[in-house]
């Protein structure tokens, strides 16, 4: 049966959270100063996005909740015990700058335009329902997709089979008839497919490496796989 549906990974997929990140929390140091523990803003950036990652992993594994993420990377940021609404404070300045930073990939509206009527569209993240709509609600996109399932409110995270299937349950349609693309090879790629849904990954940094994965590096490959194209490594019955 053909692909139906696109299933969509929102940050680093169709939204640049790194490139937002990056540039809020320069910002931010620029306003409150140089945390002591770092020589250079570049490694006080490069030491967020590490803390950033391990908090995040501790949220998809259901060890803290959306707002003890934050405000743990926080503390692990600036070495030291901090209030919740100390924290919070913080945080805040940085938010301001990484939300004036939100965009879209380029690639995002010309895809999702060719894509339409052919494939229905969702969205599956590991984040919060809350957080993501407003999100895409900003971007002017929220409502491409006609559903959304966030592992915060559903408690289960990729790459979890459960989150995948909850995301195909919420669209009426079986696995196999739903692709889902996202820009983490294991989360997202490996775990749709173990899911038994056709997992693309979506390697923007050209990392490769993954022979075992269907993998594009730009959405603008996306039509032509979904279509039956099997020049990115799909299947003859791809789609």
């Amino acid at each position: 049966m053909p692909i139906r549906a696109v299933l969509w990974d929102i940050d680093d997929t169709i939204f640049d959270y790194a490139g937002a990140d990056h540039t809020g929390m320069r910002l931010h140091l620029e306003t409150v100063g140089l945390p002591v523990a770092y020589a250079t803003v570049d490694e006080a950036l490069a030491a967020w996005k590490a803390i950033t990652a391990v908090h995040w992993a501790r949220v998809a594994a259901g060890e803290t909740g959306f707002l003890g993420q934050r405000r743990d990377r926080v503390r692990e940021f600036l070495g030291r015990p901090m209030t919740d609404a100390g924290a919070d404070e913080w945080f805040a300045g940085h938010l301001v700058h990484y939300e004036a930073a939100w965009a879209l990939f380029p690639d995002v509206l010309p895809v999702l335009d060719r894509l339409v009527p052919a494939y229905r569209h969702a969205i599956l993240s590991n984040s919060s329902s809350h957080n993501q709509h407003r999100k895409l609600t900003a971007l002017g996109v929220r409502d491409r997709f006609e559903a959304m399932v966030c592992a915060v409110e559903l408690g289960i995270s990729k790459p979890e089979p459960g989150a995948f299937l909850a995301a195909c349950e919420a669209l009426a349609l079986e696995p196999h008839e739903v692709a889902y693309v996202g820009d983490e090879p294991d989360i997202d790629a490996s775990g749709a497919v173990a899911a038994g849904l056709t997992g693309i990954w979506l390697d923007r940094r050209g990392r490769g490496g993954r022979a075992d994965l269907v993998t594009i590096t730009g959405l603008d490959q996306l039509p032509g796989l979904l279509a039956g194209d099997t020049r990115f490594g799909a299947p003859d019955t791809f789609g």
